[in-house]
C-alpha cells in the first residue's frame, strides 16, 4: 500500500475520480481518494486498507468494489452515502490517495502528475472535523491516553464487528 498526498483543484468530481480509476486500472491497482482533512494519519488509512482487504478475502465485504470498501472502512461507516463525506469534493483541497495492489509504485507515480506535490497527511488533518465525524467526544479523549488517530482506528476496526 502507498499513500500519495498533496493538493488538488477539482472542478468535476466524477471526471477526477475517473482519471484516478484509469491510473489504477492501467497498473492493476486499487485507488481511493480522501479529503485529507478527515485523515487522522497514515495508520488510519493503513488500517482501513487492511480491514477492507480482509473483508474481501473472507467474502464479507460491504461493497462490491474494493475502493469503495476501503472508503467505508476509512470512514467507519457501512452506508456508502455517509462514507462519501470523507471523499473528495469540488474546489481546492488537501488530498490523500491510497494505492493498493498491482504496480503500486508506477500507479503512485502517475497520481503525482494529477496533484500538487506538497505532503499534507498529518498536517492537513482537522482534529475538530475528525472528532465530529467519528463522534469522538472531548470526554472520551480526556478519559484515555490514546491519541486521536488511535481512537479513529478503533472506529475503523469496529466496522467489521458491526456487520
Amino acid at each position: 500500500m502507498r499513500i500519495v498526498d498533496g493538493w488538488v483543484e477539482i472542478d468535476d468530481v466524477e471526471s477526477f475520480l475517473d482519471e484516478l480509476d484509469a491510473i489504477g486500472d492501467n497498473h492493476g491497482s486499487v485507488v481511493q481518494a480522501f479529503d485529507a482533512r478527515y485523515v487522522a494519519g497514515d495508520r488510519h488509512l493503513t488500517a482501513a486498507v487492511e480491514r477492507a482487504n480482509r473483508a474481501f478475502d473472507r467474502a464479507d465485504a460491504i461493497a462490491d468494489d474494493r475502493a469503495i470498501e476501503i472508503l467505508c472502512y476509512a470512514a467507519g461507516r457501512r452506508q456508502i452515502e455517509r462514507a462519501i463525506e470523507i471523499g473528495v469534493k469540488p474546489g481546492r483541497l488537501p488530498i490523500a490517495i491510497v494505492v493498493d495492489d498491482g504496480a503500486e509504485v508506477d500507479a503512485a507515480s502517475g497520481l503525482r502528475d494529477v496533484i500538487d506535490g506538497d505532503t499534507v497527511v498529518g498536517r492537513a488533518r482537522d482534529e475538530e472535523l475528525i472528532a465530529e465525524f467519528f463522534n469522538i467526544t472531548e470526554r472520551e479523549r480526556s478519559a484515555t491516553d490514546a491519541d486521536l488517530e488511535t481512537l479513529v482506528i478503533e472506529r475503523v476496526s469496529l466496522l467489521a464487528i458491526d456487520k
